[in-house]
């Protein structure tokens, strides 16, 4: 690990909005801020169940996962045309090109769409025509498909063979939705498959599930990332294969405070990850829902619970090192971040 002087606490801001960084757990169709739902459903002429931009950021206060999948499930229903899905992950680039985000994944949940007659070609297209735009605003994006782990592992079989036309545009594939009651080995075939055809795998594990699910994630499909991960500091053994396999969490603090997770922020524990050798990142998974985009993850995260400058870079290389991209990209992420760092030392 490269060693970083101290940062002044007070330029300790600055440094975490400047930085340049990896997104690796955001959730395209959580990026959705009201206003960009009430607009979609008025050129859509799609009634939603609330009358106001107010009435529908009021209805933001969850208390546990499912309560904000079903507002999450409503918002998405206003996607309909390509243009949507375009406009849609457009608006999230913008926001994260103004963190300073430079590599982003994106995960999309296909069955959420198809489900109400939206073909995937829509989906694909809109999305992946955004991440080839995304490079004028200086971000190389991807796609991850997600399976709805609520769902069965044969509508899973059959989302795949939907997708598979449109293969080369998709990096990865991934697991999301209700994790309680639905544990990783349910799609062990899908995922076998997956792996067989190439893609990277990822899934949700250890947020609201135990640390068992990060196991069977690991052991039974198989994946090269954790997403979230959070509840495994309450099994030691497991920590000690995290960290000796270089297996990255996509951590996703404000997400987990929104959830309720844990209490407040300062209870967060981030830092053990980080301090026990883990490939720990900080995302903002769904952040028109939770009230951050990344740099908002990584000023109130670093506020609440006394991280420092070696934390910071250790963060950002960590996204960069766990990212779905070539070594020559990873080395010029790296660089970039060496160059910002440089300039607040030497000032």
């Amino acid at each position: 690990m490269t060693a970083v002087k101290n940062i002044p606490p007070e330029r300790l801001p600055d440094l975490l909005r400047r930085m340049p960084k990896a997104e690796l757990h955001i959730h395209i169709e959580g990026s959705l801020e009201p206003e960009l739902i009430f607009a979609l459903a008025k050129r859509n002429d799609v009634v939603i169940p609330y009358s106001s931009v107010e009435e529908l950021r009021k209805a933001y206060a969850f208390t546990n996962l499912q309560s904000f999948l079903d507002i999450y499930y409503a918002g998405a229903s206003v996607l309909i045309k390509e243009q949507d899905f375009y406009d849609m992950a457009q608006a999230y680039f913008k926001k994260a090109a103004a963190d300073n985000v430079i590599h982003a994944e994106l995960f999309f949940d296909p069955q959420t769409h198809t489900a109400r007659g939206v073909g995937m070609e829509t989906v694909i297209n809109g999305l992946h025509r955004a991440c080839v735009d995304a490079k004028t605003l200086g971000i190389n994006a991807s796609l991850i498909m997600c399976f709805l782990r609520h769902l069965s592992e044969e509508e899973a079989f059959e989302t795949l063979e939907q997708a598979l036309p449109y293969r080369d545009k998709i990096i990865g594939i991934g697991l999301d939705s209700g994790e309680v009651g639905n544990p990783p080995e349910k799609f062990a075939r899908v995922f076998a498959r997956c792996r067989e055809l190439g893609f990277h795998l990822v899934a949700h594990a250890g947020e609201e599930g135990p640390p068992t699910y990060v196991w069977t994630a690991l052991d039974v499909l198989k994946v090269e990332r954790i997403d979230h991960g959070v509840q495994s500091v309450k099994d030691p053994a497991l920590m000690q294969r995290l960290a000796r396999d270089r297996i990255a969490l996509t951590v996703c603090p404000l997400s987990n405070l929104k959830l309720c997770v844990f209490p407040d922020l300062a209870s967060h524990n981030l830092r053990q990850f980080l301090d026990a050798g883990i490939a720990a990142t900080v995302n903002s998974d769904d952040p028109a829902y939770f009230g951050g985009y990344m740099n908002d993850n990584f000023t109130q995260t670093f506020a609440a619970t006394g991280l420092n400058g070696q934390h910071a870079w250790q963060l950002a290389s960590n996204s960069f090192e766990a990212s779905f991209t070539d070594a020559a990209s990873k080395r010029r992420y790296l660089d970039a971040l060496t160059a910002v760092f440089a300039s607040f030392e030497n000032n």
